[in-house]
């Protein structure tokens, strides 16, 4: 008997066994499911399928979409190959391609990989205005909101679809369509227990800043009442046993109020939560970190990217070195650990600026994982590409993933130095965080080498597959770090 639905959405691999729940199929799975059409996934991710697997289930199969979300550092690696399988597999489907990686670049992406549709943004009400015309008589892509589409021999961009603002009126990601025994095991780090449950949310959307790094299209920032926040989490709980919750918001505490606020409804709704999650510098105080630990934040990602003025002017990051240096003090009291993310790659940057990263790296580590500096990409979408575009760095998107061959490795070289002599700053400044991590932790100084042997390979060009030590791939670590 063929497998009929209206929808499938395919979860890519990522070749690594840390894995988050994937929020996107999630989100238009539930809306698809609230207009009544039958949705499947097939997660490729944690289950590891291959193409060929991925042939059978679409020759098995019959559906009215197609649909794939991705970031355009999986692009060459993964997609490419992925949409030959589907186009050739696909039946009457459309199929659809969506998220940060095809959004800012979306004619060259349906012109590259032949897919029938890209969906610009957040695509929940695209979904399911496509999924309309799918079944219509006469479909009418014309008159679709924020898509860009194949009509015959010629390719066309519709307007771009306004931003939904009340973020409460989605539905809960599908979780049922998933295998949520996979994703509630697979997040783990040092301060989450064996028997955490961990889960991805989302309480916002967007940003209040704009780095030059950042490829997001939209502007601002929009979020949900912590009424929805709260019912969801509780929800979690009583469905998964959820503990810990990764808030995977761009900044999911915006302002001091809101932390505050978020304290005040776990209290009322008598929540014991563990949070990971991504915060601003400048908001932090006393009273702000002291909330954050009674909420239960036991991981802190802090974008503090340098240890320069100079450079954080550049970035647009629009916090001073005062705030970092707050920041990372006032979470060391309360022993939060945070996440110390430097990178480099700017035109202002020196090599005295890249080393001092790394002092600051090795004063406030806390020793939860291993904490490198990878260069900046200028992916698609960011004000760092099209300032590429205009110095002549780069040619177009085709130019961009002619080039792309690792998030490690330097992809557009925007500094003073040559390739080579960046690279050489970098080794050595990784190499003397890798040799402090292991000397702090369990002293094996053998496997703390071979990891910096691993980074020599991956920047002279012989292991371009090496992605680093915040990765937890086991086919990749596990003999490194001995886990």
């Amino acid at each position: 008997m063929v497998n009929k639905k209206n929808c499938l959405l395919i979860v890519h691999d990522v070749y690594q066994e840390y894995n988050f729940f994937p929020l996107g199929a999630g989100y238009l799975a539930a809306v698809l499911e609230k207009n009544h059409y039958s949705v499947e996934v097939y997660c490729m991710d944690v289950f590891h399928y291959t193409n060929e697997q991925l042939t059978e289930k679409l020759d098995e199969s019959e559906y009215d979409i197609i649909g794939c979300g991705f970031m355009a550092a999986r692009y060459t690696e993964t997609i490419v190959d992925l949409c030959k399988v589907v186009n050739a597999h696909k039946k009457n489907a459309w199929f659809v391609l969506g998220g940060f990686g095809p959004s800012p670049i979306s004619e060259f992406i349906v012109e590259d990989t032949g897919c029938d549709i890209v969906a610009m943004g957040e695509g929940e009400e695209t979904i399911v205005e496509l999924m309309k015309q799918k079944l219509s008589d006469t479909p009418a892509l014309a008159s679709v909101l924020g898509i860009t589409y194949r009509d015959g021999d010629n390719i066309k961009k519709n307007e771009r679809r306004p931003l939904p603002k009340d973020l409460d009126s989605f539905p809960f990601p599908a979780w049922h369509l998933f295998p949520m025994e996979k994703y509630l095991k697979s997040a783990r780090r040092k301060h989450v227990e064996d028997d955490d449950n961990v889960c991805s949310v989302l309480t916002s959307r967007g940003c209040v800043a704009r780095c030059s790094f950042c490829y997001r299209l939209e502007k601002g920032m929009r979020i949900r009442s912590l009424d929805n926040v709260m019912e969801e989490f509780l929800e979690l709980q009583r469905r998964y046993g959820v503990t810990v919750f990764r808030m995977e918001d761009e900044l999911c505490f915006c302002s001091k109020k809101r932390i505050l606020d978020f304290e005040k409804k776990l209290t009322e709704n008598n929540l014991k939560v563990k949070l990971i999650g991504q915060v601003r510098a400048d908001i932090f105080d006393e009273e702000v970190v002291k909330s954050l630990k009674r909420t239960g934040l036991i991981f802190a990602n802090v974008g503090f990217e340098s240890s320069s003025q100079e450079v954080l002017k550049y970035i647009n990051k629009n916090v001073t070195i005062e705030q970092n240096i707050n920041t990372l003090e006032l979470c060391k009291q309360e022993d939060i650990p945070v996440g110390l993310n430097f990178v480099c790659n700017f035109p202002p940057e020196t090599k005295k600026d890249i080393m001092g990263n790394v002092k600051l790296m090795l004063k406030y580590t806390n020793y939860s994982n291993i904490r490198t500096i990878r260069p900046v990409t200028p992916y698609p979408g960011s004000p760092m590409y099209y300032e590429a575009l205009q110095k002549g760095l780069l040619k177009g998107p085709k130019d961009f993933f002619d080039k792309f061959r690792n998030s490690d490795l330097i992809h557009t070289n925007f500094t003073r130095y040559t390739n080579d002599e960046l690279f050489e700053i970098l080794l050595e400044a990784n190499s003397i965080l890798i040799k402090d991590y292991f000397e702090n932790t369990n002293g094996d100084m053998d496997a703390a080498d071979e990891l910096i042997d691993q980074f020599r390979s991956l920047y002279t060009g012989k292991n371009e597959k090496f992605r680093g030590t915040k990765v937890h791939a086991k086919e990749r670590l596990e003999k490194v770090l001995k886990v």
